[in-house]
Formats: C-alpha cells, sequence, structure tokens
C-alpha cells in the first residue's frame, strides 16, 4: 500500500509523547477482565486498567510534533510517517462524511506516539498494551513498536495496510466517541453477543469504510485518491490482521479451546466481514452494529 505522490499531508499531525506517570487504579474486576484478556493476547494489557474506571494520571510528560515526514516516500518507507499521514487522510474522510451520514459535526482526534510508558487521560499505559483509544482525551496512542509484534507474535505480515487498519480501527473509536454509540455501550460486559463485541466489529467495519474511500474517491486537496489502488495481496494483509487479533484465534492459541462467552472484540470471521462491510461501500448505517446486528 501507498501514498500517492503529491499528496498535501505534511509533518506534525502526530506527537511524541515521552515520560510516563503513575495511574489512579481501576476497580478490581477490570483489573481482572484485562489479566485474562493478556493471557490470550500475549501482552500486558492490566496497565489500562484506568481506561475502565475513569482513572487519571499523575505527571506530566513532554510532547514535541512528529517531523520528517513531508513526503508521500517518507510516509511509504517509513512506519511512524505513515501513522502521521494515515491519520491525516482518515481526518480528510471523516471531516467529510461524518456530519453528512449522521448529523454530528466532526472534530479530530489527538494522536500520540510513545515508547515505554505514556500517561493519558484515562491513566497510565504501557508499549505491551498494544494501540489504543482514550475516550477521555479522544486521543489515539500508537507505539509504531506493535507493528512488528503483530508480524512476530500474531503470524502477519504487518504490511501497510495492515498497519493503516490499525490506526483506522482506534480512529473508528474515536467516531463511535462523538457520535454517542461509544458512550452508551455496555463495554464491561463480554460474550458474543455483547456491546463490547459490537463496539469493535463496528470500528473495523469504519476502518473499512475509509480504506475502500482512500483508495478510489479524489481528495478534494489534491484532485485524486490519497492512497494508490488497493491490491488483493494489501487487502489480504488487511485482513489478515483483523483476523490474528480475533477472539477466538486468540483463544485457540492460548487454551487449545474457543469460549464464546468472554469474547470481547469478535471472532476472526466476525472482524474480517466487518472490514469488507465498510470497504466493499458500507456508510456508517451499515456499520452500526448495535442497529444492524453482528
Amino acid at each position: 500500500m501507498t501514498f500517492q505522490d503529491g499528496g498535501n499531508f505534511e509533518s506534525g499531525r502526530i506527537k511524541r509523547r515521552s515520560g510516563g506517570g503513575k495511574a489512579v487504579a481501576g476497580g478490581g474486576l477490570g483489573l481482572i477482565v484485562l489479566f485474562l484478556i493478556s493471557q490470550w493476547a500475549g501482552v500486558d494489557l492490566t496497565q489500562l486498567a484506568p481506561l475502565l474506571d475513569g482513572g487519571s494520571s499523575t505527571s506530566t510528560q513532554e510532547e514535541v510534533a512528529v517531523t520528517g515526514c513531508d513526503t508521500a516516500s517518507d510516509a511509504n518507507e517509513n512506519d511512524l510517517c505513515r501513522y502521521d499521514w494515515t491519520v491525516q487522510s482518515l481526518d480528510a474522510f471523516w471531516s467529510q462524511e461524518l456530519e453528512r451520514q449522521t448529523g454530528t459535526t466532526f472534530t479530530e482526534p489527538g494522536a500520540a506516539t510513545f515508547s515505554g510508558t505514556v500517561s493519558t487521560g484515562c491513566g497510565s499505559a504501557s508499549s505491551a498494551s498494544g494501540p489504543f483509544y482514550c475516550p477521555a482525551d479522544q486521543t489515539i496512542y500508537i507505539d509504531t513498536g506493535f507493528y512488528k509484534t503483530l508480524r512476530t507474535d500474531f503470524n502477519t505480515t504487518g504490511g501497510p495496510l495492515a498497519q493503516m487498519y490499525i490506526t483506522a480501527h482506534e480512529y473508528g473509536h474515536h467516531i463511535e466517541n462523538i457520535t454517542g454509540v461509544l458512550g452508551s455501550a455496555n463495554r464491561r460486559d463480554s460474550g458474543a453477543d455483547s456491546d463490547s463485541v459490537k463496539v469493535e466489529l463496528m470500528a473495523d467495519c469504519l476502518a473499512g469504510m475509509w480504506a475502500g474511500n482512500a483508495a478510489t474517491t479524489p481528495n478534494p486537496a489534491t484532485g485524486q485518491p490519497d492512497l494508490k489502488p488497493i491490491t488483493k495481496a494489501q487487502l489480504k494483509d488487511a485482513l489478515d490482521a483483523a483476523a490474528a487479533v480475533g477472539d477466538d484465534r486468540i483463544q485457540e492459541a492460548a487454551y487449545g479451546e474457543v469460549d464464546e462467552h468472554s469474547f470481547t472484540h469478535g471472532s476472526s470471521e466476525q472482524r474480517q466481514e466487518w472490514f469488507l462491510t465498510g470497504y466493499n461501500g458500507g456508510d456508517f448505517n451499515a456499520c452500526n452494529t448495535f442497529t444492524t446486528g453482528n
């Protein structure tokens, strides 16, 4: 997957954060849930406990804009620049489509990169937590080292479109947040039909909406799509990434069996299907798992 030459994006959309902090601890039940998910995923998610209970960080940290991402070549060759340009392409897409499709006024999310630990409006998190969106400060957090983890621990190629899918999925949670979907969902629940699963599958579909559009619809600022046409191999990369983080795949790898009652993100098949629903022309209503079913 490559960005088109002549794109109008520049460095600075992504902020690099340094310095962590001690978070206000979340509730015991939430911590247990995160611990169990950590066992399935093979990564430490327990530092995200404050996300479940509205905790906040007690420390400050430095934040500087990412530089050196001013050309399509930069975005095509560098993971951090790809993250930067992907967010800007998502900005362009949702600033045009959100109010038209839902009547909701669009606001951009924050977007940060970090290494080690980071303090957020939702508490403190570590790189081991993986990419996440914090509703409290409306910011996406990604340590781009996760892309290597995607290749080594989840047995995927971790190619460009797979990386973009991860970013677009987290951005999808921001869209859910500002449209009220996230706030009305019961995200403490689990199970194949739970709100937690519906939230994640909807974010997959919203990610697919952007991918299909960015490769086919001209950006008004440039007169051409942000992305070059997506090949079958590149689409497979994204679908492989979606499948790799399905609950059934993770549980099967960890325990040799699947328990649908403990699902929080949806099966591999569901995650692929919902990404494709958005990719193949689905709109916001078609992606709304709370009204269309999952």
